[in-house]
Protein backbone atom coordinates (compact mmCIF):
# COMPACT_ATOMS: atom_id res chain seq x y z
CA UNK A 1 0.00 0.00 0.00
CA UNK A 2 2.83 2.38 0.91
CA UNK A 3 4.58 1.49 -2.35
CA UNK A 4 1.44 2.47 -4.37
CA UNK A 5 1.05 5.85 -2.64
CA UNK A 6 4.75 6.63 -3.16
CA UNK A 7 4.37 5.89 -6.87
CA UNK A 8 1.26 8.10 -7.05
CA UNK A 9 3.15 10.92 -5.29
CA UNK A 10 5.98 10.67 -7.80
CA UNK A 11 3.54 10.75 -10.72
CA UNK A 12 1.75 13.80 -9.31
CA UNK A 13 5.09 15.53 -8.74
CA UNK A 14 6.15 14.85 -12.34
CA UNK A 15 2.86 16.20 -13.68
CA UNK A 16 3.25 19.36 -11.56
CA UNK A 17 6.83 19.85 -12.74
CA UNK A 18 5.71 19.43 -16.35
CA UNK A 19 2.90 21.96 -15.80
CA UNK A 20 5.33 24.47 -14.25
CA UNK A 21 7.72 24.02 -17.18
CA UNK A 22 4.98 24.49 -19.79
CA UNK A 23 3.67 27.61 -18.05
CA UNK A 24 7.14 29.15 -17.78
CA UNK A 25 7.81 28.48 -21.48
CA UNK A 26 4.44 29.96 -22.46
CA UNK A 27 5.62 33.36 -21.19
CA UNK A 28 8.39 33.28 -23.81
CA UNK A 29 5.96 32.83 -26.72
CA UNK A 30 4.97 35.77 -28.86
CA UNK A 31 1.66 36.89 -27.34
CA UNK A 32 0.29 37.88 -30.76
CA UNK A 33 0.50 34.30 -32.00
CA UNK A 34 -0.47 32.54 -28.81
CA UNK A 35 -4.15 33.16 -28.29
CA UNK A 36 -5.30 36.64 -29.19
CA UNK A 37 -3.66 37.34 -32.53
CA UNK A 38 -2.11 40.49 -33.93
CA UNK A 39 -4.28 43.60 -34.00
CA UNK A 40 -4.02 45.86 -37.05
CA UNK A 41 -5.79 49.19 -37.59
CA UNK A 42 -6.22 50.47 -41.13
CA UNK A 43 -7.97 53.52 -42.58
CA UNK A 44 -9.08 53.33 -46.21
CA UNK A 45 -11.15 55.52 -48.51
CA UNK A 46 -13.54 53.96 -51.02
CA UNK A 47 -14.07 56.08 -54.13
CA UNK A 48 -17.56 55.29 -55.46
CA UNK A 49 -18.77 56.75 -58.75
CA UNK A 50 -22.44 56.16 -59.57
CA UNK A 51 -22.36 57.60 -63.08
CA UNK A 52 -20.18 58.98 -65.82
CA UNK A 53 -17.06 57.47 -67.39
CA UNK A 54 -15.60 56.38 -64.03
CA UNK A 55 -18.69 54.41 -62.88
CA UNK A 56 -17.82 51.91 -60.13
CA UNK A 57 -21.30 51.07 -58.82
CA UNK A 58 -24.00 49.60 -61.06
CA UNK A 59 -27.52 48.36 -60.35
CA UNK A 60 -27.75 44.87 -61.86
CA UNK A 61 -31.18 43.69 -60.67
CA UNK A 62 -34.31 44.87 -58.93
CA UNK A 63 -37.98 44.22 -58.36
CA UNK A 64 -39.92 43.80 -61.63
CA UNK A 65 -41.50 47.02 -62.81
CA UNK A 66 -39.70 49.11 -60.17
CA UNK A 67 -36.84 51.58 -60.69
CA UNK A 68 -33.32 50.44 -59.82
CA UNK A 69 -32.35 53.21 -57.43
CA UNK A 70 -30.18 53.52 -54.34
CA UNK A 71 -33.23 53.51 -52.08
CA UNK A 72 -35.53 51.05 -53.88
CA UNK A 73 -36.21 47.82 -51.96
CA UNK A 74 -34.75 44.75 -53.69
CA UNK A 75 -32.24 46.57 -55.88
CA UNK A 76 -28.89 44.79 -56.15
CA UNK A 77 -25.73 46.79 -56.80
CA UNK A 78 -22.30 45.52 -57.82
CA UNK A 79 -19.29 47.62 -56.84
CA UNK A 80 -15.69 47.73 -58.01
CA UNK A 81 -14.37 50.87 -56.34
CA UNK A 82 -10.89 52.29 -56.09
CA UNK A 83 -9.49 52.11 -52.55
CA UNK A 84 -7.15 54.99 -51.73
CA UNK A 85 -5.01 56.04 -48.78
CA UNK A 86 -6.48 59.56 -48.72
CA UNK A 87 -9.83 61.25 -49.18
CA UNK A 88 -9.09 62.55 -52.69
CA UNK A 89 -9.75 60.23 -55.62
CA UNK A 90 -6.30 61.32 -56.83
CA UNK A 91 -4.67 59.83 -53.69
CA UNK A 92 -2.43 56.79 -54.19
CA UNK A 93 -4.40 53.62 -54.84
CA UNK A 94 -3.91 50.86 -52.27
CA UNK A 95 -6.38 48.38 -53.70
CA UNK A 96 -9.98 47.72 -54.76
CA UNK A 97 -13.27 47.31 -52.91
CA UNK A 98 -15.35 44.74 -54.77
CA UNK A 99 -18.67 43.22 -53.88
CA UNK A 100 -22.37 43.74 -53.82
CA UNK A 101 -25.07 45.13 -51.68
CA UNK A 102 -28.80 44.69 -51.68
CA UNK A 103 -31.24 47.36 -50.57
CA UNK A 104 -32.88 45.14 -47.96
CA UNK A 105 -35.18 47.47 -46.02
CA UNK A 106 -38.64 47.97 -47.50
CA UNK A 107 -38.30 51.73 -46.94
CA UNK A 108 -34.85 51.72 -48.63
CA UNK A 109 -33.01 52.88 -45.52
CA UNK A 110 -30.56 49.99 -45.16
CA UNK A 111 -28.76 47.31 -47.11
CA UNK A 112 -27.11 43.93 -46.75
CA UNK A 113 -23.52 44.00 -47.96
CA UNK A 114 -20.95 41.43 -48.97
CA UNK A 115 -17.63 42.83 -50.16
CA UNK A 116 -13.88 42.30 -50.25
CA UNK A 117 -11.03 44.74 -49.83
CA UNK A 118 -8.27 43.58 -52.17
CA UNK A 119 -4.95 45.21 -51.26
CA UNK A 120 -2.31 46.04 -53.88
CA UNK A 121 -0.02 48.32 -51.86
CA UNK A 122 3.42 47.11 -50.78
CA UNK A 123 2.48 46.58 -47.13
CA UNK A 124 -0.49 44.23 -47.70
CA UNK A 125 -0.05 43.27 -51.38
CA UNK A 126 -2.25 40.32 -52.34
CA UNK A 127 -4.02 40.25 -48.97
CA UNK A 128 -7.79 40.54 -48.68
CA UNK A 129 -10.36 41.31 -46.01
CA UNK A 130 -13.90 39.97 -46.31
CA UNK A 131 -16.92 41.83 -44.91
CA UNK A 132 -20.53 40.74 -44.59
CA UNK A 133 -23.42 42.25 -42.73
CA UNK A 134 -26.21 44.75 -42.53
CA UNK A 135 -25.56 48.41 -42.90
CA UNK A 136 -27.13 51.62 -43.99
CA UNK A 137 -27.29 52.54 -47.65
CA UNK A 138 -23.68 53.69 -48.05
CA UNK A 139 -24.42 55.84 -51.07
CA UNK A 140 -27.44 57.74 -49.80
CA UNK A 141 -26.26 58.49 -46.29
CA UNK A 142 -26.94 57.70 -42.68
CA UNK A 143 -24.90 57.23 -39.53
CA UNK A 144 -21.67 55.29 -39.27
CA UNK A 145 -22.16 51.65 -40.16
CA UNK A 146 -20.34 48.85 -38.36
CA UNK A 147 -19.74 45.83 -40.58
CA UNK A 148 -18.02 42.66 -39.32
CA UNK A 149 -14.85 41.23 -40.84
CA UNK A 150 -15.59 37.58 -41.50
CA UNK A 151 -12.22 36.50 -42.87
CA UNK A 152 -9.16 37.34 -44.89
CA UNK A 153 -6.21 35.99 -46.83
CA UNK A 154 -2.40 36.25 -46.74
CA UNK A 155 -1.45 38.78 -44.01
CA UNK A 156 -5.04 38.68 -42.75
CA UNK A 157 -5.43 34.90 -42.67
CA UNK A 158 -7.94 33.85 -39.99
CA UNK A 159 -8.97 37.52 -39.57
CA UNK A 160 -11.82 38.74 -37.43
CA UNK A 161 -12.81 42.26 -36.53
CA UNK A 162 -14.96 45.10 -37.73
CA UNK A 163 -15.02 48.12 -39.98
CA UNK A 164 -16.66 51.46 -39.23
CA UNK A 165 -17.75 53.00 -42.53
CA UNK A 166 -19.15 56.48 -43.09
CA UNK A 167 -19.59 58.95 -45.90
CA UNK A 168 -17.01 61.72 -45.64
CA UNK A 169 -17.56 63.50 -48.95
CA UNK A 170 -20.14 63.67 -51.71
CA UNK A 171 -19.71 65.53 -54.98
CA UNK A 172 -22.97 65.21 -56.92
CA UNK A 173 -21.58 66.95 -60.02
CA UNK A 174 -18.94 64.16 -60.33
CA UNK A 175 -21.33 61.39 -59.13
CA UNK A 176 -18.67 60.73 -56.47
CA UNK A 177 -19.15 59.47 -52.92
CA UNK A 178 -16.14 58.90 -50.64
CA UNK A 179 -16.56 56.42 -47.82
CA UNK A 180 -13.98 56.27 -45.05
CA UNK A 181 -13.42 52.89 -43.44
CA UNK A 182 -11.70 52.60 -40.07
CA UNK A 183 -10.94 48.91 -39.80
CA UNK A 184 -9.74 46.96 -36.78
CA UNK A 185 -8.60 43.43 -37.54
CA UNK A 186 -7.18 40.68 -35.36
CA UNK A 187 -5.45 37.95 -37.34
CA UNK A 188 -3.48 34.94 -36.29
CA UNK A 189 -1.21 34.53 -39.27
CA UNK A 190 1.85 32.48 -38.35
CA UNK A 191 2.77 31.96 -41.99
CA UNK A 192 3.80 35.47 -43.10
Amino acid sequence: MAKGSALASIQISLVLLLAIFVCSEADLLDPYYCCRGKETKITVYLQLFTGGPKTTSVAVAGAPGRPRTLSEFGTIFVNDANMTEGISYRSPTIGRAQGLYIVSARNGSSSQGLFSLLFSNSQYNGSTLEFQGPGFNLQTGGPTSEIPVIGGTKKFRLARGYGLFKIVRQNLSLNNTVIMGNITVVSNNKFE
